[in-house]
């Protein structure tokens, strides 16, 4: 499906901007055309264009001048400045001020379509994802799955299957992938999506409770217990059960869940009356279960009761291509929630957030934005509100190239010694920052054998 795109071609000398009309329309594009300019910047204040194509020297107002204007008015839209050979050093003072590229006279014109293309690609990725859901299935709520990416096609494809059942899922992915908004979204779409959807993260839990919490207790099971309590399992009776982080639990806590499991009945701690389940079982894990079987860590049995669909949430450094569209996601959710008109980013810092790495994956961009919005007093948000420490961002790679990835481990680590940097040393923060418990840091922290 092919969208018209408005571009506006700046230029005063007419057969010139003729010739380039004539191409652009014969390539699909809506032109618009302006003489000089002081005419370009009086076009930009009523039409909202997807890109200009602008020349640097011009009798009345120069594209330099007239660049200035533009990007106050709105710095969203990409600037492409063509330039003569010899006035390339002032293509490159246009690009110091905002210009998204620069092309040189006599046009290369498969370079020019290369380049708008690449221009505009982060606008044409808010079409695309509304297409997506139209190819996973009209009836398939995807539960702010956001992606256009082949992996994240595949995996909302697999999602959509695995709701139409009653299989046990497990959801495998590095910390901030977004994996609970899978499950959410296999719950949301299956038969039980008008019955409880009940979420626990096992490592938040000390051991002592977590029985307790899954299976409820009885009054004076132990010190504390003033009062009969149902556990997650009962509350999620008809619905679904989503327990994050199940590689934390213990072996004698996995036999005991993997009982239910299998009879779907229970007891409350301290009780005997038995008690039947209708739950469908959703568990989520950062780490390797097979491995951790294999080390003696997870019980195998449970393993494969568990691994009946797996579902495999890929980190944002593959799929790069989703981050303008969750990044726009982001923005609007976050300028609404704090009553703000933040309507969009520069290209520069959109190219700047599709190059960085992203150590915490989905929940770090969040958090980027959330921050940026919060913080900003402009309309586009520009590479200086991004709150990403230099020394995060990665050099400026080839065209094509990407970092190499690092095993999950090492990915987990970095991002949770970099957080607490940024957080100034506060574990609380730094906890808020990453989306996890205290405790559940202070574990990881003692585990990398980090000593404050």
């Amino acid at each position: 499906m092919h969208t018209s795109r408005d571009i506006l071609v700046v230029d005063d000398d007419l057969g010139h901007r003729i010739m380039l009309k004539t191409l652009l329309s014969g390539w699909g594009y809506q032109v618009t055309e302006a003489d000089d300019g002081s005419s370009a910047i009086e076009s930009v204040r009523n039409k909202p264009f997807d890109l200009i194509l602008m020349d640097i020297r011009m009798v009345k107002v120069s594209g330099l001048e007239a660049l200035s204007v533009i990007k106050g008015i709105n710095p969203a839209i990409p600037v492409i400045i063509i330039t003569a050979y010899s006035s390339v050093e002032t293509a490159i003072e246009a690009m110091k001020k905002g210009a998204y590229e620069y092309l040189t006279k006599p046009l290369d014109f498969e370079e020019m379509r290369m380049k708008m293309e690449k221009a505009m690609d982060h606008n044409r990725l808010k079409q695309e994802n509304r297409i997506l859901k139209e190819i996973i299935g009209e009836h398939f709520d995807a539960r702010n799955i956001i992606g256009k990416s082949p992996l994240m096609i595949r995996l909302m494809e697999t999602t959509s299957k695995a709701a139409s059942s009653e299989a046990t899922v497990l959801i495998t992915g590095e910390s901030g992938t977004g994996k609970e908004v899978i499950a959410g979204a296999i719950h949301f779409n299956s038969a039980r999506k008008d019955n409880a959807f009940i979420k626990l993260n096992c490592a938040a839990i000390s051991e002592g409770l977590l029985e307790s919490e899954l299976f409820g207790h009885e009054k004076g099971a132990f010190t504390g217990a003033i009062r009969r309590r149902d556990g997650r399992f009962t509350q999620a009776h008809l619905g679904t059960l989503f327990l994050d982080e199940i590689s934390e639990m213990s072996m004698a806590m996995q036999a005991k869940l993997l009982r239910v499991i299998q009879e779907k009945e229970m007891t409350r701690v301290g009780g005997e009356e038995v008690i039947s389940v209708d739950v469908r079982l959703i568990a989520a894990t950062n780490r390797d279960l097979l491995s951790e079987v294999q080390k003696g860590n997870f019980r195998e049995d449970l393993y494969y009761r568990l691994n009946v669909i797996t579902l495999k949430v890929p980190p944002l450094r593959q799929r790069r291509e989703d981050i303008p569209l969750l990044a726009e996601h982001f923005l609007k959710l976050f300028s609404e929630k704090n009553g703000k008109q933040v309507k969009g980013f520069t290209p520069q810092a959109m190219d700047r957030m599709i190059r960085y790495n992203w150590p915490g994956n989905v929940r770090e961009l969040m958090n980027t934005v959330e921050s940026a919005v919060v913080l900003s007093s402009t309309d586009y948000l520009s590479m200086d509100d991004l709150p990403l420490l230099p020394d995060e961002l990665p050099a400026r790679l080839p065209e094509g190239q990407t970092p190499s990835d690092l095993p999950l481990d090492e990915v987990e680590k970095s991002t949770i010694l970099k957080t607490l940097k940024i957080s100034g040393g506060n574990k609380s923060e730094a906890s808020r920052r990453l989306g996890i418990t205290r405790a559940t840091l202070h574990k990881k922290l003692k585990k990398y054998g980090y000593n404050d």
